[in-house]
């Protein structure tokens, strides 16, 4: 056994346990960049991304949380390094352990967990943790490996993004609602009316309108604020007031007449739908093959637009 190995699994056990790179290296005796150095150079023999690293903490990936108890054993004289080597081998090959994933809930629930099931179904040695939500999830924070998100991309050099699809907003409410309160006929109408907004853990979410003289953001007052998509639709349907949601949430309701759509022409152009992932260094099988799969199996599905498009930053 190497010994610059034993000295690499010291640093990345004790930075495990003690929560920092800081901490591991006064529990050494080390710097703290000889510390960062040992762990970069154990990901890069082992092949696989070990550690989620944010300003605030540390968090295992699965095949950190992996290698993590084999090399406990290794230090204690428990276990061989040529068998850890042997099963860190194996996780590159296929996708195994826990895709962690978060996306929008309806967005979740409508397209992605289809699609997810039948890569499960796929490859047995595989499992998933699911987050859909609609609130703001930081995914490296939160430790998940893949998240979809809606909109441009926010300046974030520790993530990677793929757009796969585009979302429409559609402003729409109840025949019911229309019958007794009437409906706006300009953006700046909407103050006049009853409205529900997505209630998220930030900001609430503004609507946005092109008129001719440039975008129009009305941000209120509300008449309610929910923070469920599929309520405020179910609301809405019910007559409680206007809504705005993408089309894939309110086109089966507008196609039933349940729904109707208001102030069309003033329709913002639609926002992109990503992948976004903490890093492709040291992907493991399950993250690449995932999203490779779930643009390869993305239906055409109208009013979206697929696209291809590359990996950026």
């Amino acid at each position: 056994m190497e010994i610059n190995r034993i000295g690499d699994i010291s640093a990345f056990v004790a930075s495990v346990r003690y929560g920092s790179y800081t901490l591991a290296a006064k529990h050494l005796g080390l710097s703290r960049s000889a510390i960062g150095k040992s762990i970069v150079r154990l990901e890069e023999q082992m092949k696989v991304r070990l550690l989620n690293r944010t300003t605030r903490s540390l968090s295992l990936t699965d095949e950190g949380q992996i290698l993590f108890d084999y090399c406990q054993q290794i230090l204690e004289g428990l276990e061989d390094l040529e068998e850890v080597d042997h099963v860190m081998a194996s996780r590159r090959l296929e996708p195994i352990g826990t895709l962690k994933i978060t996306a929008p809930h309806s967005l979740g629930n409508r397209y992605i967990l289809p699609i997810l099931d039948t890569f499960l179904k796929k490859w047995p040695g595989l499992k998933a943790d699911i987050s859909f939500t609609d609130r703001f999830v930081d995914i490296i924070e939160e430790g998940f490996d893949i998240g979809i998100r809606v909109g441009e991309p926010k300046d974030d050099s520790r993530l990677l993004t793929r757009t796969i699809a585009w979302q429409k907003m559609q402003t729409c409410a109840s025949p019911q609602y229309i019958k007794l309160h009437g409906s706006p006929q300009t953006p700046e109408d909407l103050a006049k009316f009853d409205t529900i907004f997505l209630n998220g853990s930030n900001n609430r979410r503004s609507w946005k309108f092109k008129t001719d003289s440039g975008i129009y953001v009305f941000e209120g007052p509300e008449k309610m604020k929910i923070d469920s998509s599929d309520a405020i639709l179910a609301s809405a349907v019910s007559g409680f007031g206007i809504i705005q949601l993408p089309t894939y949430i309110t086109q089966e309701s507008i196609d039933q007449l349940q729904l109707i759509p208001l102030l069309e022409k003033y329709t913002v152009e639609p926002e992109p739908i990503r992948i976004i992932y903490p890093s492709k260094k040291h992907l493991s099988p399950r993250i690449r093959m995932f999203i490779d799969y779930l643009v390869e199996q993305w239906t055409v599905l109208p009013p979206w637009e697929r696209i291809d498009s590359g990996t950026k930053t």
